[in-house]
Formats: C-alpha cells, structure tokens, sequence
C-alpha cells in the first residue's frame, strides 16, 4: 500500500532492507559479546560485585536517597523555570520596545551561559551574599542554575509554539472583540501547549541528566553522587554505573512516555464538538464587544 508520503518498496528493495536489518543486529549482537567477554575478562560480572544491588541496604542508604535528591531538584526546576519562561516567552512577543527588548536579552544572555557555570556563580553567590546553610546550599545552587538555564530554553519554546499557530486564530480572535491579553490566555496559549508539550518533556529529560553536573562540581547529594559513594564502600565501579544507567533511562522513558500519553489526551479532548455558539455565548465571552451587535431586548434589533 502507497501514501502521500511513502511507497511500499518492491522485492529489490525489501532484499535490500532484510539484508541491512540481518547486518545490523549481526553487528549489535558481536557489540554486546564484546562487552560481555570484556567485564568477563576484568571479573565484573563476579556475582559479589552485583550482590548488593538485590540488597535492599544499598538501595535505601546511597541509591534511593540520591534519587529522591534528583528528582526534587528536578521537580524544583521545572515548577520555577516553566512559569517563567512562559513569561518571557510571551513577553518577547509583546508589540512594547520597553517590554520585548529586555526579555530577550535576558534570554539570549541565560540561554549563552553553559548550565555548569550558572550552578558554580549560584553556589558562589549563596555562600558569600546569604545565610543558607552549607547543607542546603548545593540543592539552592543546582536548582538557581537549572531554572536561569531551562527557563530561557522554555521561553523559546514558547515563543516558537505561539508563533507556529495559523494566523487566523489571533484575527478571528480580534474579529470578536478579543484584547490581545484576552487572546493569548483563552485561544492561543491552550493551543500552543499541545504543540509544546514534546519540546517541554525533553527539556525536562534534560533537567533530570543535568542535575548530575551539581553532583560532580558542588558536592550534591543526587543519583550519580550516591553512586561515587556506594561504588566506594562496595568496590563495585562498573556494576554501580550500569545500575545506575538503567535507573535514568527508565526514569527518562517513563517521562517520554507520559507526555505521548498526555499529547494525545490533549489532542482528542481539543477536537470540535459541532456545538454553535449562540447570542448569548457570544455575550457571556466578550459583552462589550457584542453589546451593540446581538440586540435581544425591547426595541433591540439584529
């Protein structure tokens, strides 16, 4: 079967496509015994270098609690730097010099900035200019440089998921009366958040692997700075890294999996119902502008 966009191949071709898929995993199966006779010859498959990961000791002292630290920085972040970026995403769009211009510099000037270094400035800003404590500190710095970094990522975002919307929402909206404030919040916004959503999860993903850069520079207590320790106390290096590998992909595909799932939602629960909106619908969404126009009272006309 053909489409629009793409013609079933013919008998050459799918030879041809069996012949690369038989040599892709030919290759993929000598990578993985590659591996395998490695950790083999350098003893890490030794069953008492994985024991502990089936204990639960390792899990609750060093694994758990540094994941419970990486998601809270995470979460932290994300909570802070989406708000915030959705304002100077929309802010950049402003018809205001006085407005748009700053915005966009902030955004440029955060978004030029690698992540590492605006938690190094965060941690060296805290311990010299306040009071918080050494034991919070590098959660305060992590989460500072995670929220100036993704929030000018975020409003980039934003601003490109309001821009790819068709014209004609903004001047049907406009058509009916609509400020352009009312416009942003009740059609346009709504609508770009479907289209978003991909873009957002991903930088969340994002957020989630860079929280491990606070670990290696600042001494925070996340996933992979637990795994330093734990690798030290059980003298296991390659398992606790493998360990630990698996934990952030599963953590990053369940992410990506629930915004498919979200999107989705979202799109079925956004399609036309059929309903026509009548006088006083028209009324309840924008009186002033439909004031002059639907006259149902004595003496009114339409």
């Amino acid at each position: 079967m053909s489409s629009v966009l793409y013609d079933a191949p013919g008998p050459r071709a799918k030879r041809r496509n069996i012949v690369v898929s038989v040599i892709f995993f030919a290759l993929l199966a000598l990578l993985v015994w590659f591996v395998w006779h490695t950790l083999d010859e350098k003893d890490q498959l030794e069953w008492a270098l994985w024991k502990p990961f089936v204990e639960s000791e390792a899990w609750t002292t060093y694994l758990l609690p540094g994941l419970g630290n990486t998601l809270k920085a995470a979460a932290l972040a994300m909570v802070i730097g989406l708000p915030l970026g959705a304002f100077f995403g929309i802010a950049r769009l402003s018809d205001h010099r006085w407005i748009r211009l700053p915005a966009a510099w902030v955004v440029e000037f955060f978004r030029a900035i690698p992540v590492l270094l605006l938690m190094l400035f965060a941690n060296e800003f805290y311990n010299r200019w306040t009071d918080v404590s050494s034991e919070q500190r590098p959660l305060y710095a992590v989460v500072t440089g995670l929220v100036l970094y993704n929030a000018s990522v975020l409003a980039e975002v934003v601003r490109a998921g309001i821009l790819s919307l068709p014209k004609g929402q903004s001047e049907a909206a406009m058509a009916i009366g609509l400020r352009k404030s009312q416009t942003m919040r009740t059609i346009l916004l709504p609508q770009a958040v479907t289209a978003m959503l991909p873009a957002i999860v991903s930088q969340l993903v994002v957020i989630v692997k860079d929280t491990a850069l606070g670990g290696v520079m600042i001494g925070f207590t996340e996933l992979l700075n637990s795994r330093a320790t734990l690798a030290a106390f059980y003298a296991n290096v390659i398992p606790s890294f493998v360990v630990v590998a698996i934990i952030f992909i599963v953590l990053n595909f369940a992410l990506t999996s629930f915004a498919s799932w979200l999107e989705k939602r979202l799109r079925r629960s956004k399609r036309s119902t059929g309903a026509v909106l009548g006088a006083e619908d028209m009324e309840e969404l924008n009186p002033a502008a439909t004031g002059g126009t639907f006259g149902t009272g004595a003496g009114g006309s339409i």
